[in-house]
């Protein structure tokens, strides 16, 4: 397993679908999942530390967590299968609950708990960003700077 910091969550032009990005901490892979656009807008609330005026749904499950007396101990990506990634949220008491990246991903940033991912799923779906390539990831975090959750919204809704 190798741990991931989420990089962010940015549109995908022209589908106008959203990705979650995460960066291998010490490694020069980078892993783009595409996920829903509530999700994109939780991952992007936690990283901008919105909080709003009542607990979204991850909000909620980090509370019911912290009441039952537990803690999410890791989150792990554990496979892909056509093209569809799998997660495992890891808890202190030794629970192991299955779940999406995006959900685990928003769960994570909430509690400040390290994201894993398998070796093989980096090596099928990671990409590689060459030294040239670094001046356009400073641009896509400079725009991860700049987007608010209203981005995400869809319809004009």
């Amino acid at each position: 397993m190798r741990e991931l910091d989420v990089v962010g969550v940015r549109v995908e032009m022209p589908t106008n679908n959203p990705l979650v990005l995460l960066r291998e901490v010490s490694g020069p892979r980078y892993l783009p999942i595409w996920i829903g656009a509530v999700e994109a807008t939780a991952i992007a609330f936690a990283q901008q530390g919105v909080v709003p005026p009542r607990p979204l749904t991850h909000d909620l499950l980090k509370d019911v967590i912290e009441a039952l007396g537990d803690e999410l101990t890791e989150v792990r990506i554990t496979e892909v299968k056509d093209h569809v990634f799998y997660a495992v949220l890891v808890f202190a008491s030794g629970a192991e609950v299955e779940a999406r990246p995006s959900d685990s991903i928003a769960l994570a940033l909430r509690t400040g708990t390290p994201i894993y991912c398998a070796e093989d799923v980096l090596t099928e779906s990671s990409v590689g960003v060459p030294d040239e390539e670094e001046e356009e990831v400073e641009k896509f975090r400079e725009f991860l700077d700049e987007i608010t959750p209203e981005d995400f919204e869809q319809g004009g809704s």
